[in-house]
């Protein structure tokens, strides 16, 4: 009896073993692998609409969808990453193509994607909304009211489902921080 149990334990142990083991060389890719990967994703990239404009000017152009925002009883929402940015590129381009998401951002909001990147930081303007990018990465949203006050801040991870975007999710995002109608 003891003898079988101390088989059982140590038949156990070995199966134990070799779960964990699996499993972390399944996670672990080779050299040719993650090459692989950064070439699709430069690939996808090279694809997708480049919304941000490094050039642009943020202080104005928020400025500008803050009164058409107040003109049409909208919210703004502001989507703020970069050109250089996998993740925002494809919310982007998932808004886009989704005809649900893109009926309720163009019902309810003035879109305005607001740049970071090394040949634009726009820090008075991140710094004005409490530099949300440090805090979540990007993209991250931040919405506005019809009158131009924060009353949101979005970290997009919680929206992101595979390699992608949950709709269940970003619908309920959207519709939550719609202008309230009265």
């Amino acid at each position: 009896m003891k003898r079988s149990i101390i088989k059982l334990f140590f038949v156990g142990g070995l199966l134990a073993f070799s779960a964990v083991n699996a499993q972390s060389t399944e996670k672990t890719l080779t050299k040719e692998q993650i090459e692989a990967k950064k070439k699709a994703a430069a690939e996808e990239k090279a694809k997708l609409p480049k919304p941000y404009h490094p050039e642009a000017n943020a202080e104005l152009d928020i400025q500008n969808a803050v009164k058409l925002a107040k003109k049409t009883h909208k919210n703004v929402i502001i989507q703020a990453g970069g050109n250089w940015c996998i993740w925002c590129l494809r919310f982007n381009n998932y808004v886009q193509q989704t005809p649900e998401l893109k009926k309720v951002v163009d019902d309810n909001y003035v879109y305005y994607h607001l740049n970071w990147s090394p040949e634009n930081k726009n820090e008075k303007i991140f710094a004005s909304y409490g530099n949300p990018g440090e805090k979540f990465g990007y993209p991250v949203f931040i919405v506005l009211d019809e009158n131009g006050k924060q009353i949101h801040t979005q970290d997009s991870s919680v929206l992101e489902e595979g390699s992608g975007y949950s709709l269940e999710k970003v619908k309920k995002f959207f519709t939550t921080w719609k202008p309230k109608k009265s």
